[in-house]
């Protein structure tokens, strides 16, 4: 697998900030939309949620997901959605401070509400992107049935 980002599924994340997020737990889907921070060396979506949510739950159990970050059109020419795989983890240590730091940084306003902050580890990308042609994609990483 090529380990570089192509830089325009970089500069997508990097223009958006709500990702929604796909779990699932006993053949049960459920989705939770997140606002987001993008680490790069990390390959990986951050964003706060509590414990107590319905997407976490699922995750304690399955912490493989799936999501998307999308641009919001009518114009079809001009669609582009990013869909994701990847694997959901708890911020912890040293990562977790990173992670605080970068999430804090986009959102300062998250400081007044006590959340966990959770990191997507993105094992697999795809970005469709209208403008270079109807239904172009770009693929970067590997599916992963688990």
């Amino acid at each position: 697998m090529n380990k570089t980002i192509p830089k325009r599924i970089s500069r997508f994340i990097h223009e958006h900030h709500v990702l929604t997020l796909a779990t699932s737990y006993d053949d049960l889907p459920y989705c939770a939309n997140c606002f987001y921070v993008w680490l790069d060396e990390e390959k990986a979506f951050v964003f706060t949620s509590d414990t107590d949510t319905h997407h976490i739950a699922d995750v304690q159990k399955n912490d493989f997901v799936a999501g998307s970050v999308v641009l919001e059109t009518r114009h079809v020419g001009k669609i582009r959605g990013l869909q994701i795989q990847g694997t959901l983890e708890k911020a912890e240590g040293s990562l977790y401070n990173t992670c605080r730091k970068a999430y804090l940084k986009a959102f300062p306003y998250a400081i007044l509400k006590k959340t966990e902050l959770w990191i997507l580890r993105v094992s697999f990308f795809k970005l469709t992107d209208n403008r270079l042609g109807f239904g172009t994609k770009l693929i970067w990483g590997h599916t992963d049935a688990h």
